[in-house]
């Protein structure tokens, strides 16, 4: 888990290797319209994240090590932000590298998925006229 921008690059930049033929990338940024159901009308103006860090750079890891494991991964980048984020902003990096460009994207959208699902990390939307927590009851 991050508090500060992630570097994109930087995380590319960690999972190549000359044995790659592909290397897959997600990068989610901060949009500006609402994922919380009702409010679709209005918009965002920042995300605000936190977690459950021990937790959430543990589970983060077995779904790296996991990915790793089931696509033979060269070499695999997973960050997530936690605090402000604002519009446009990287907010989660996953970056796996592969013998070949189909294992790379693969284990790609798998640990995207993984991430949102399994991770304890928790998003606030702010809209100019104020906020709601995403995934809530009361969202």
């Amino acid at each position: 888990m991050r508090g500060e921008p992630l570097n994109v690059g930087a995380a590319i930049e960690a999972a190549s290797t000359t044995e790659a033929g592909g290397i897959g990338v997600f990068v989610g940024t901060v949009r500006s319209s609402a994922a919380v159901p009702g409010r679709s009308d209005d918009a965002v103006t920042e995300l605000q994240y936190d977690a459950h860090v021990p937790l959430a750079d543990a589970r983060l890891d077995e779904i790296a090590r996991a990915a790793a494991d089931k696509w033979r991964l060269h070499a695999v980048t997973a960050l997530h932000r936690t605090g402000t984020c604002g519009l446009g902003e990287p907010t989660v990096v996953v970056v796996c590298s592969a013998a070949h460009r189909a294992e790379a994207l693969d284990a790609c959208r798998w640990m995207i998925d993984e991430i949102k699902a399994t991770v304890p990390i928790f998003k606030r939307e702010v809209y100019e006229d104020g906020s709601a927590w995403v995934g809530t009851e009361d969202s």
